[in-house]
């Protein structure tokens, strides 16, 4: 994986500042979300986001206020990308009134429609053909958005990914389909997983362009995601990012993740850490002094003192809900 670029790119000092803050915001909310879980005070499966910082809030950087998100069940670090309220998103995970679905989604369900995420699906690839939805849904409002549809490795050769491809071409719809490859579907590797494991190709019959990108970089992620988002944008059609990144953690906070070696995880956080990456270029190019950092993590910190706080006093929601947000 290439070195964090030498260059600010496209991001300005302030939009860099801004999206390392997102990227500390998202893993102390994953490991606020671990340990709340150890302690029984979120039920039901969670997937931590930890180590794949760089991938949402990097594409999240190259989006307008119109662009639409969907994703899968590894969603807390898409919502906080998108500017979710971090209280909303832990007491939805707690099970309370106050959460994004009043405590009756979880983890893997729930939704901002004024933050334009639709999901957290719990289904592998469910959410692809709904991106596709949603991407004929923007070209026919004519409102000149772009849906970025996220997917896993292991999703990826699930057979209603190739149908959404096919629709999304034949339409030329406006639709960023997203590969996040942590290198590992549950406890399957992509090598065992997949005959071919180059996920950018995958849209080639379809004549649909693709590229693969160090997700550990956050500067490589806004560099292609501002072209996939502008090609999308432009009327072109769909395009394929594969984007190669690596999760820390488990598969679900019940996966102790004996399928690979301590030293292998060990070397991805010692040399190729997304936030720290950033953190030493931020350092290196005097964008930001020591004491700035630490500044920023103080605030993290008491954001997250604040997020617990509401997550475990927010009631628990009435009997009622349970016939309520129903469709017959």
């Amino acid at each position: 994986m290439a070195k964090a670029s030498a260059l600010l790119g496209t991001f300005t000092q302030e939009t860099l500042l801004k999206s390392y803050k997102q990227m500390v915001l998202i893993r102390r909310f994953e490991e606020k979300a671990g340990q709340l879980y150890g302690m029984g005070l979120i039920g039901g499966f969670c997937h931590l986001y930890i180590g794949q910082e760089a991938v949402v809030v990097g594409l999240q950087a190259a989006m307008q206020s119109q662009d639409t998100v969907i994703t899968s069940y590894r969603d807390h670090g898409h919502m906080l990308a998108c500017d979710m309220d971090p209280r909303g998103v832990m007491a939805e995970l707690t099970g309370r009134e106050g959460g994004y679905s009043k405590g009756k989604g979880g983890s893997m369900h729930m939704f901002s429609r004024e933050k334009n995420f639709f999901g957290g699906h719990g289904i592998v690839a469910a959410q692809v053909p709904i991106g596709t939805g949603m991407a004929f849904a923007h070209k026919y409002k004519n409102d000149n958005g772009v849906c970025m549809t996220y997917f896993g490795d292991g999703a990826v050769n699930q057979g209603q990914v190739y149908e959404s491809f096919n629709m999304a071409a034949l339409w030329q719809l406006p639709v960023v389909f997203v590969v996040e490859d942590n290198q590992y579907g549950m406890g399957t590797s992509v090598a065992r997983a997949s005959a071919n494991g180059d996920f950018f190709k995958r849209g080639e019959p379809y004549g649909i362009p693709g590229k693969v990108v160090d997700g550990m970089d956050l500067f490589a992620v806004k560099k292609e995601g501002d072209w996939a988002v502008d090609h999308a944008r432009s009327g072109k059609g769909p395009v394929i990012l594969h984007i190669k990144t690596y999760r820390y953690r488990g598969h679900s906070m019940s996966d102790p993740a004996k399928y690979r070696s301590k030293e292998e995880v060990e070397n991805m956080r010692q040399n190729f850490d997304p936030i720290e990456r950033i953190r030493q270029f931020l350092q290196d190019k005097k964008i930001a002094t020591e004491e700035d950092l630490k500044a920023i993590d103080k605030e993290i910190k008491e954001i997250m003192v604040e997020t617990v706080d509401f997550a475990q006093t927010s009631p628990e929601p009435e009997a009622f809900e349970l016939y309520t947000d129903i469709l017959n």
